[in-house]
């Protein structure tokens, strides 16, 4: 998609609640407000930290599968520049308006789609790199393979996956338990998900807040 492309598109579309037996979360300022103290109190830290194990050049073409409310959409364009795209897709049209505010506020042209992780409205190949942050784990097993399956599917031969989420065992105790107590996923089942697709894992690990660990993952050159 190129920027003439992204213009012809609104910022929020089809404000819809969408049919998915994943976990859609829809309270906006509570979303970001739990990532607060889920980054605990370093959330622009684990932002930034992020886009930078994703690698983000100028002119690249990105996808950020649960969006949420847009925050990381808007720094990966600020990279990106402005030969670059970005669009976000969330289930909840909660979050898809409050990221339409965001991006309008901070001067910033995003595309953002109400679309489900596991049905990807982009056809093949349309992206040079996809992120994938703190939202894996709330889809139930056989939803999670299916989104990793639609993220290989829109990657380009050569593009790259940044899959984030939590370590959190289910007996942790503490503020931090109180808000994550929605679930986690090992990193050893990220590992897997994503080399089931046929994506080649080329770096994981801990981001180095709280328990928060990525995978990095590249689409093979000849599909």
């Amino acid at each position: 998609m190129n920027t003439a492309e992204a213009k012809q598109i609104p910022r929020a579309e089809a404000k819809q609640t969408l049919k998915t037996s994943g976990l859609v979360l829809h309270g906006a300022a509570k979303y970001d407000l739990t990532l607060w103290f889920l980054t605990l109190g370093r959330e622009k830290v684990f932002r930034e930290r992020v886009l930078r194990l994703a690698r983000l050049t100028p002119g690249e073409r990105v996808l950020d599968v649960g969006c949420g409310t847009g925050t990381l959409a808007i720094m990966a364009k600020e990279l990106v520049g402005p030969k670059g795209t970005v669009c976000g897709v969330d289930a909840s049209p909660e979050m898809i308006a409050r990221a339409g505010k965001k991006a309008s506020k901070a001067g910033v042209e995003i595309v953002l789609k109400n679309a489900l992780a596991e049905a990807l409205p982009f056809s093949d190949g349309h992206f040079d790199v996809v992120l994938n942050t703190v939202m894996l784990h709330h889809l139930p097993g056989k939803l999670r393979n299916q989104c990793a399956s639609e993220i290989q599917r829109v990657l380009r031969p050569g593009g790259r996956v940044l899959a984030v989420d939590f370590a959190t065992s289910p007996g942790e105790r503490g503020i931090v338990a109180h808000f994550h107590r929605h679930g986690h996923i090992s990193l050893a089942e990220m590992v897997d998900i994503f080399n089931e697709t046929g994506l080649e894992i080329e770096e994981s690990g801990a981001v180095g807040i709280g328990d928060l660990q990525f995978v990095l993952g590249v689409a093979p050159c000849c599909k």
